[in-house]
């Protein structure tokens, strides 16, 4: 059984239970508490030294880190159901999709971030918070005129960009990111968190949320 570590608010994480759910893979997960700093313990360093979430153990012992990686090989073993389509021209345009929020969006709002932010620079909680709404705005801003008038991302089926989207889209709730300007982002994900994959996914379903 695949083992996946984990923290119930990781977006990156988020995205693995995703796609895990929505396979129907079976996995075993190992929560890593990014609030009391056990990414950085010994024992979690020897499993991913960067001290990231997620990481997947595979039968054989051999650990992959960083989301998009665990995410590429899932489809590659577990192809069915698939998460890119087939024609290479959508499939670059999921990718595209995918790295606007990957790349662009959450690497610069993630926990270690902000807490940098504060920490180093002395920034109130008023400017931390205008500093995540910023990146989130022009990111959706980008992703809402690309994106599908269909129940999903890209169609009537769910595709790689929903499993990325939909992380992101709790973390902006969680900052309250107003989404009156988003409605096609709005709608998809309350088609996603329709779907069981979705809802066990979710951060309130983990065995590690408060």
């Amino acid at each position: 059984m695949l083992q996946l570590y984990s923290y119930f608010r990781s977006s990156a994480a988020y995205r693995v239970r995703i796609a895990l759910n929505h396979k129907g893979i079976d996995y075993q997960q190992i929560p890593v508490n990014l609030v009391m700093d056990e990414q950085n313990t010994p024992d979690y360093l020897s499993i991913n030294p960067q001290g990231l979430v997620p990481a997947i153990k595979l039968a054989d012992d051999t650990i992959i880190t960083q989301s998009t990686a665990i995410l590429e090989w899932l489809e590659e073993q577990y192809p069915e159901p698939n998460l890119y389509p087939h024609d290479p021209i959508i499939r670059a345009k999921v990718r595209s999709l995918c790295n606007i929020i990957a790349c662009d969006i959450h690497p610069l709002n993630n926990l270690r971030v902000l807490k940098y932010l504060v920490e180093e620079f002395n920034i109130s909680e008023e400017k931390k918070s205008n500093w995540y709404l910023n990146w989130i705005a022009k990111g959706f801003s980008s992703l809402e005129k690309a994106l599908s008038p269909e129940p999903f991302a890209l169609g009537h089926k769910v595709s790689m960009v929903d499993v990325y989207l939909i992380p992101q889209v709790f973390n902006a709730l969680r900052f309250n990111q107003d989404m009156n300007d988003y409605p096609n982002i709005t709608r998809i994900y309350r088609a996603c968190n329709e779907l069981e994959a979705f809802k066990w996914a979710a951060p309130e379903s983990q065995i590690d949320a408060p």
